[in-house]
């Protein structure tokens, strides 16, 4: 009896500190999907601020259109050059998996997506990413990606 006392004592005293860290990581889940919608919007609203308060000065990101990674300058020199060529109307991420550990977390997602040349032509695209953010205080930013339009 007092071996099954004792167990059922443990369970109570370890339950709440499971359930604390289950919502702990789903806290950090949802920020970092914040963050990856957050990028997202930005982009959409044009300009390039979005590269320096959201990547990290290490970031390296190899986007499918680009024949090798970009540091965070180059992303912002191809995001200048980008919104002065089409502008994005409307997009919607799928979220597929985030998995975080610590301060690392990985997103993979799809998206559909749908700009305006600059020669009016409307031009929709599916795609997919994969993100990886890392804690940066209590903000999420992002050290790479990989991903792009689906061909």
């Amino acid at each position: 009896m007092r071996k099954f006392n004792l167990q059922v004592i443990i369970l109570l005293l370890v339950a709440p500190a499971g359930a604390l860290l289950a919502q702990d990581a789903a806290d950090d889940q949802a920020a970092v999907w914040a963050a990856v919608e957050e990028i997202w919007a930005a982009q959409e609203r044009g300009g390039t601020d979005w590269v320096d308060d959201r990547l990290t000065g290490d970031f390296m990101g190899w986007p499918a259109s680009s024949p090798a990674p970009r540091s965070r300058a180059s992303t912002r020199m191809w995001a200048r050059f980008d919104s002065d060529q089409s502008k994005s109307l409307a997009h919607e991420l799928y979220p597929l998996s985030i998995v975080v550990h610590g301060d690392t977390a990985v997103v993979h997602y799809l998206y559909t997506m749908v700009e305006q040349r600059r020669g009016r032509e409307i031009v929709r695209s599916n795609g997919r990413y994969t993100d990886v953010l890392v804690r940066d205080g209590a903000d999420w930013k992002f050290i790479s990606w990989h991903g792009g339009a689906n061909d």
